[in-house]
């Protein structure tokens, strides 16, 4: 039995300015297993038709095509410039019925479609919509004529959402997330308990298998939280106390990182690098498989400096999960940047 993908779109319209019968449709959708997991940068095969008149309507037009899923499961696509497989796009009369778009999709890139979704085009934007020239006379157009509907769509889309149909009303939608999962250019490693689309992800690689903490100066920075959410806080105090050549020591070199195309980077706090080890099996399953490197069994670097004095910050060791400020802040130690989303 097919499953059903929640997906819904955001469609948006490429055609000419005249009266001509437009050549395509943009279309966007996340691609989510059986078991609600992001498809993330992968091939998929997928047939898209048009249906004419409710939602197993008859199909009016169908194409085949395989698109990439990016880091976020997102695939873009242009309905009309598949492989035909029924029909013919640009000869889609608009203004005769309702229509619906259905995809089937195969994760694994091929036919074989597994996953099934279908929406209705609840609007038409005027370049889909009827369009009539009047009679020409003389080899001049007296006028033209265009019916117009717009797509009211909400504010506010945050980073990794899709627009969604929510009880008829279009609404923007984060994707729940798992530890373990690969998606806003790193693994989750910690989910915020009171709201599963946010949390914490890692870089896939090490950054440095070794660097000291501080820019060879033993200053008191004030980065002193321990908690989840202050490796940030704690990574921008470090940068403002030790200078601007921020690949030389831990903290600005997790802020220089740019993987995933982020620039937001830091150096995990003491408990977020415990939360890095407790998952660090699931991470390295994930980070293996994404072209990234496992965890090294040796000491990282976490941002936390020791409070009672200038010269030492927080390590743990991945071989066991000691935790210790004995090390000093020249010591040489692997280092992993962390964001959060």
């Amino acid at each position: 039995m097919k499953k059903i993908l929640t997906i819904i779109l955001s469609l948006l319209i490429s055609a000419s300015v005249w009266a001509q019968s437009p050549e395509k449709m943009s279309y966007q959708a996340v691609i989510r297993d059986v078991g609600n997991t992001v498809i993330a940068s992968q091939v998929v095969g997928m047939q898209i038709s048009i249906l004419q008149g409710g939602i197993a309507g008859t199909p009016v037009y169908t194409e085949t095509q395989t698109p990439t899923t990016n880091i976020n499961g997102l695939v873009s696509i242009e309905i009309g410039n598949g492989t035909a497989v029924l029909g013919t796009f640009s000869t889609i009369d608009w203004s005769n019925d309702t229509y619906f778009v259905k995809t089937e999709t195969d994760p694994a890139g091929g036919t074989t479609y597994a996953i099934t979704g279908t929406s209705q085009l609840l609007s038409v934007p005027y370049s889909l919509h009827a369009k009539t020239a009047e009679s020409v006379a003389g080899g001049q157009a007296s006028a033209i004529t265009a019916n117009t509907t717009k797509i009211s769509l909400p504010a506010g889309g945050a980073e990794g959402a899709t627009l969604q149909i929510v009880s008829g009303v279009p609404t923007w939608v984060l994707p729940s997330v798992s530890v373990g999962d690969f998606i806003y250019g790193g693994v989750v490693f910690w989910v915020d308990p009171t709201d599963d689309t946010k949390g914490l992800v890692c870089a896939v690689i090490d950054q440095s298998t070794g660097i000291q903490w501080y820019n060879l100066s033993n200053t008191t920075t004030g980065a002193t939280g321990t908690a989840i959410k202050t490796g940030q806080t704690n990574t921008t105090a470090i940068i403002a106390d030790q200078g601007a050549t921020e690949t030389d020591y831990a903290a600005g070199l997790a802020k220089a990182y740019t993987g995933g195309d982020y620039s937001d980077w830091f150096l995990p706090s003491q408990d977020e690098l415990n939360q890095m080890y407790t998952n660090k099996a699931a991470i390295n399953t994930t980070a293996l498989a994404n072209g990234g490197v496992g965890f090294a069994n040796d000491y990282y670097w976490s941002s936390t400096e020791w409070i009672n004095s200038n010269g030492y910050a927080y390590q743990q060791n991945f071989d066991d999960g000691f935790q210790t400020n004995f090390f000093p802040k020249s010591s040489l130690f692997y280092m992993r940047a962390v964001r959060a989303f």
